[in-house]
């Protein structure tokens, strides 16, 4: 692996925390994800599941984790089934964890082949009442593809059908919205090396470039920093590409006069960051780029303020859009009066600002999380407000990552440059 390892104890605590939470008689099972094909022999890179990896940090395909706090036994209340290896998979594939090494990483003491799952499974299940797995449950989901745990499903609904099954996301989805300091330590780490990136491009972006050379630019400065890669499909988008909120094509070469949308953030240690900065491709905002670029900061600094422990996500949103809508009237491009005579269901902002203002960040970059919690010290949103003038071809929006306390939000991205004089005055000594 690229990233220096974590600690076994912020694993040990993670399953200690689950296990709180699981009542008597309960079993917990959760599979690795698959490698996914492309085409003939190909196959994508490996992403491991999050859940599996929050509660062990084993970062290996073809990996299962058991636990099971009412074993009789104590070394059956925690076990990890890896890939067992070979002399042929090193040739090929290189190295894979020995059982010594998965119990340094995992804090499990009992290691075994993944082979051996399905009989241990067996002398175990009977006694068990529950078996808690995972499906995605995340609000967003919209995969149509049949994963690894959807199949263990499967398997224990046809081998073991009166065996309740326990729906394990709406446990762990709680649990991970607050983040351990190993946690935040590693996403801080993904903030750096974000940083490093955006002040590479900075110097590098001028009139001519494409948006590619700038795309390459970041994975350049990621890779050689250790980190994963990006986060997510890049959006490196110039001109009137950045009214679309979801470009990831990057193939625009980027004019004199034009904006430049930079959404990107790197992974490390499987922690994800998400920045997003607006830039001018000629080093100098125009007036009219000023003014909205001044709009959308001040709604990044209001929301920033308001992200405080005890507030709900819809409130928020809306408080967060209702000074947005003032922007806009002071943009000029609608009137209070249009505001008063306005569709509610249709609100004459959403033609401008048409996204959600904050997600949750962590393991996945919208990461786990239930909308209808307040936030709590502990948790990592996203605050990106954003305007965008399909008429004008302006489309600016602003990003940054929050840890929330007992206080004021902290700003995990405070030394990524935002401000206009500075971003001017560094893209003017390259």
């Amino acid at each position: 692996m690229r990233y220096q390892p974590f600690p076994s104890e912020l694993f040990i605590k993670n399953r200690n925390k689950l296990i709180a939470e699981l009542p008597p008689k309960s079993m917990v099972l959760i599979s690795s994800n698959d490698i996914m094909p492309t085409n003939a022999d190909g196959s994508m890179g490996f992403k491991q599941q999050t859940d599996l990896f929050y509660l062990s940090g084993l970062d290996q395909e073809e990996t299962l984790l058991l636990i099971y706090p009412d074993a009789p036994e104590a070394h059956l209340r925690e076990i990890a089934f890896v890939r067992e290896t070979s002399e042929l998979i090193a040739i090929w594939e290189g190295h894979k964890y020995s059982k010594e090494e998965a119990t340094a990483i995992s804090g499990i003491k009992n290691i075994q082949w993944t082979s051996n799952f399905e009989a241990i499974l067996k002398t175990l299940i009977y006694s068990v009442d529950t078996v808690y797995m995972i499906d995605n449950e995340h609000m967003r989901n919209s995969s149509l593809v049949e994963t690894q745990n959807a199949r263990l499903v499967q398997e224990i609904k046809d081998k073991y059908p009166l065996h309740r099954i326990g729906r394990l996301a709406p446990i762990l989805n709680t649990l991970r919205m607050k983040k351990e300091p190993a946690e935040l330590a590693a996403m801080q780490k993904a903030i750096d090396i974000t940083e490093n990136g955006f002040r590479r491009v900075l110097g590098f972006t001028k009139p001519g470039v494409w948006e590619n050379e700038i795309e390459a630019e970041f994975i350049h400065e990621f890779i050689k920093s250790r980190s994963g890669g990006f986060a997510y499909s890049p959006i490196i988008a110039s001109g009137a590409n950045a009214c679309v909120l979801h470009y990831i094509e990057n193939e625009r070469e980027c004019k004199d006069g034009d904006l430049i949308l930079l959404d990107v953030g790197a992974c490390y240690g499987n922690y994800n960051a998400d920045m997003t900065r607006t830039i001018p491709v000629n080093g100098k905002f125009s007036p009219r780029q000023k003014e909205v670029y001044k709009a959308v900061q001040a709604v990044l600094d209001y929301a920033i303020d308001l992200m405080r422990p005890g507030i709900y996500w819809v409130d928020y949103q809306k408080s967060v859009e209702k000074f947005m809508e003032e922007q806009l009237i002071g943009l000029g491009l609608f009137t209070r009066q249009d505001v008063d005579n306005q569709d509610p269901n249709q609100p004459l902002f959403k033609k401008y600002f048409m996204h959600g203002v904050a997600h949750h960040l962590g393991l996945d970059v919208h990461d786990v999380w239930d909308k209808y919690k307040p936030f709590e010290a502990g948790m990592v949103l996203t605050c990106e407000p954003g305007i965008y003038i399909r008429e004008e071809g302006i489309g600016i929006r602003l990003e940054n990552n929050l840890l929330i306390t007992d206080g004021p939000a902290i700003n995990l991205m405070a030394n990524i440059p935002i401000d206009i004089e500075e971003i001017e005055s560094l893209m003017s000594q390259a």
